[in-house]
């Protein structure tokens, strides 16, 4: 298991955890939010905050040696039932090409208004593994 524990570009948790765990040939994420360099600093518009959120998870894809088209589940915390749409429209921007299963709720969240943590698959080396 490889730990990932800030990935470049991201700001660093905030809190006991990894940003990202390898298990097999899994990236487990953890929540993101969106921010741009540090907590206070995100995009004033939801659907920026959406792009800003997927930019990070994109980011410790990466480190974790996977990407965006590589994540099989997605786990959405969305804080008022009318982010759904607009939401779903960069969603199917980004991820919109094959789909990942997904599940989305509506909670409240400290300062944020969105978190999304998703599972990927690493992406396959060339001989193989």
């Amino acid at each position: 298991m490889k730990r990932i524990h800030a990935a470049p570009g991201t700001i660093s948790p905030v809190g006991p955890y990894s940003q990202a765990v390898i298990s097999g040939h899994l990236v487990f994420t953890a929540g993101q939010i969106p921010s741009l360099g540090s907590f206070d600093e995100q995009p004033e518009s939801f659907k920026g905050q959406v792009r800003q959120t997927f930019a990070n998870l994109a980011a410790i894809l990466e480190t974790a040696g996977s990407s965006l088209s590589h994540i099989v589940k997605v786990n959405a915390y969305l804080t008022d039932p009318a982010q759904l749409e607009p939401f779903n429209e960069v969603y199917r921007e980004i991820l919109g090409h094959a789909p990942p299963a997904r599940t989305t709720v509506c909670v409240q969240l400290w300062g944020v208004s969105l978190e999304i943590d998703c599972v990927a698959e690493l992406i396959a080396k060339e001989n193989g593994q």
